[in-house]
């Protein structure tokens, strides 16, 4: 579980005041997109993907600041929308879309599709700009079955849809999913990630996130583990 609050203040005084309240780097979501989660995080809570989708959102904020000539205002509900299609798949079924050595195709199409339909119905519904709607549910429908990128905006999406296989949340997710230790969901993140992607940032978070994973792994880090 993420650790949100100290166990411990080993130095024993207060350093508030030497943290900036805003530092660069550090992101709230864009508030226009707060009504948006709210009606998409109902239809989110099908394998883990309300959560996986918070976390690839903050991925494309990264991967904006390196593309100023992107729409963030398609990337980002793009993004918000994309996974909401798998509340129209059988639950029982979801995972086989995406078993390593099986998948459905069909289930991916479906849930594209239905993604798409649900997308459009939740932008009218929260008054969203109209002119980017059309934008938005093209890269929806196909953003993960279109092996392309249809613009710098669907890039983003992809890519940062993917490199969150690689963060520690993804690499957890998918052990679950599977019923894989840490070393081998690791392994199957990077070879459906890395290799994969469509710009050089995206490829580089993924590399650091992969190489920081392979340090967990090393017997020396595990040493240390297990003497905490």
């Amino acid at each position: 579980m993420t650790k949100l609050l100290p166990a411990a203040n080993h130095y024993g005084q207060d350093v508030s005041a030497g943290i900036e309240a805003e530092p660069d780097g550090v992101i709230p979501l864009d508030p226009g997109l707060v009504a948006v989660w709210e009606l998409a995080a109902p239809l989110l809570r099908v394998r883990n993907n309300d959560a996986h989708t918070l976390y690839a959102l903050g991925l494309a904020y990264a991967l904006l600041e390196s593309h100023p000539e992107a729409d963030a205002a398609v990337v980002l509900p793009a993004l918000m929308l994309h996974d909401v299609g798998w509340s129209q798949v059988p639950p029982d079924e979801v995972l086989e879309a995406i078993a390593p050595g099986g998948g459905r195709p069909d289930l991916v199409l479906l849930h594209e599709k239905e993604g798409a339909r649900l997308a459009a119905g939740i932008l009218a519904a929260t008054g969203y700009d109209p002119a980017k709607v059309p934008a938005i549910l093209a890269i929806i429908d196909g953003h993960d079955s279109r092996r392309e990128a249809l613009s710098i905006e669907d890039a983003i999406v992809k890519d940062s849809d993917k490199t969150w296989r690689l963060s520690p949340h993804g690499i957890d997710t998918v052990m679950d999913w599977f019923g894989l230790d840490r070393g081998r969901a690791l392994r199957l993140c990077s070879q459906r990630v890395l290799g994969h992607l469509f710009t050089k940032e995206a490829n580089t978070i993924a590399h650091a996130l992969t190489a920081l994973e392979s340090v967990t792994l090393w017997p020396q880090r595990r040493e240390l583990l297990t003497a905490d």
